[in-house]
């Protein structure tokens, strides 16, 4: 028998059809110093869409000093920007130094 805890799990899992696009797109991004995508190195961590077209997308980088979070922030973005129905991509780095101005400079309009 499901909880209610595993109910409210289970839907908090489901990703929409465009943050299930969004995110297997995303995923494929490859760290150029080890030639590994960010899905199998699990940096994103959480795809969401804000309102029709516009998504939120949250990564973790390598270390708090990782040298090119603000390059995969960027990366991630243009990459969300290619999916079909995407008309925003907002990008989240978490846990890095610098992440306030990554942030800042990679969703800036």
């Amino acid at each position: 028998m499901k909880t209610k805890f595993s109910k409210t799990k289970e839907l908090n899992q489901k990703l929409t059809q465009i943050e299930d696009k969004v995110k297997n797109e995303v995923e494929k991004v490859i760290d150029p110093e080890t030639g590994l995508t960010l899905g199998q190195m699990q940096l994103i961590t959480s795809v969401k869409e804000q309102s029709p077209g516009v998504v939120k997308i949250d990564f973790v980088p390598t270390s708090p000093f990782c040298p090119i979070a603000f390059k995969f922030a960027q990366d991630i973005k243009n990459t969300a920007k290619k999916v079909p129905g995407v008309t925003k991509a907002l990008v989240y780095c978490h846990g890095h130094n610098m992440e306030q101005t990554i942030n800042q400079t990679v969703n800036r309009e």
